[in-house]
């Protein structure tokens, strides 16, 4: 005979009463649950939100941060690199200021290059590459200027690192704090350029190309390039550059890099062929050295003579070609590499 547990001698309506309590109780325990998990998910995203807050905030600060001055040294937004690649020296230009172009002057028959590069900029490493030791060469000795307006067109295109923007800053520390050492870093920046969509060289790497460069104040330039002491001028001088005019030139304003105007006009032959941009500049040379020569004027009086003038030919007053330039012209000289068969790109943007 099987004995009934508590169960069976509970009447009907006492059993219905028990399942309710307990269907009660576990709904009250669903509840705490439920109240616990839903404190929880506020509180994460609260965390979240304030997350967030900070991120724009700091984003929002850092993009409106006031102008400050910009690097002593490129009162025109670029460096000037004369005879045995000394750099000229200058006044910085005011926060909320304005640049000074440099002046056009080829009276003496020196060729002026001025160049508007991004270190990002594909194009532009192309064209250091190919005529990098060319300009060098030139400047060395005394044939040419260059002036380099390093702006940044690529911020967006390394990852969120701005590396456009880092790289032109550093090379402001650069010039602000040693100038003369200024083109060499120009040089390593293209020499170990990064490609377009990474990160781009660390902020220590920049660093270390600054000290490859013979800066001797690293301390200064490393502390500039971690505060990025002239970021708010980068983003001016790009402004200004972008929008135009361009001092010197009829081109209106830079729309691609690199732009590279050689005494004033602008040079769109190809950035990989050195004979092409050196002619281009030996017939800048040409042109400057007839412009130079001061031609006679219909006020002049001849001396009086007794002896009848000469019916001789005057000496032909042509434009030497290149490579042929009077020596007085100090026109630079071919390097003869040989010409590249890759067609000219269209400058990035």
């Amino acid at each position: 005979m099987t004995t009934g547990g508590a169960n069976d001698r509970l009447s009907k309506n006492q059993r219905r009463e028990a399942a309710r309590e307990k269907a009660r109780r576990l709904r009250e325990q669903q509840k705490r649950r439920d109240r616990v998990s839903r404190f929880a998910l506020q509180g994460g995203l609260a965390a979240v939100v304030i997350a967030v807050v900070v991120i724009v905030v700091f984003a929002v600060t850092s993009s409106i941060r006031p102008a400050g001055p910009g690097p002593a040294n490129m009162a025109s937004d670029g460096v000037v690199i004369g005879e045995n690649m000394v750099a000229q020296t200058s006044g910085a230009v005011a926060a909320d200021g304005t640049s000074t172009p440099s002046a056009l002057d080829t009276s003496a028959g020196t060729v002026d290059i001025r160049v508007y590069l991004d270190y990002l900029c594909p194009y532009c490493g192309q064209f250091e590459k190919t005529n990098g030791d060319q300009i060098k060469e030139w400047v060395t000795s005394g044939a040419a200027t260059v002036e380099i307006h390093p702006i940044a067109i690529l911020t967006t295109r390394s990852n969120g690192t701005k590396y456009s923007e880092r790289s032109a800053n550093a090379a402001a520390c650069v010039a602000d704090r040693s100038p003369d050492s200024f083109f060499d870093f120009n040089s390593l920046l293209f020499a170990n350029q990064p490609a377009e969509g990474t990160d781009g060289l660390s902020d220590d790497q920049l660093k270390d190309y600054a000290s490859q460069a013979g800066v001797e104040d690293t301390a200064a330039v490393n502390t500039c390039i971690d505060d990025q002491s002239f970021v708010s001028w980068v983003r001016a001088a790009t402004e200004r550059a972008t929008s135009g005019p361009l001092p010197g030139t009829d081109v209106p304003a830079v729309t691609g890099t690199p732009t590279v105007l050689v005494n004033g006009e602008a040079y769109s032959g190809s950035l990989t062929d050195p004979d092409a941009f050196s002619s281009f500049v030996l017939s800048a040379a040409a042109d400057s050295y007839s412009s130079a020569t001061p031609a006679p004027t219909s006020s002049e009086t001849p001396a009086p003579s007794d002896t009848p003038a000469s019916t001789e030919t005057p000496a032909s007053t042509e434009t030497p070609a290149p490579g042929d330039a009077p020596v007085s012209t100090e026109a630079p000289v071919s390097t003869e590499a040989p010409a590249s068969s890759e067609p000219t790109p269209a400058a990035a943007g």
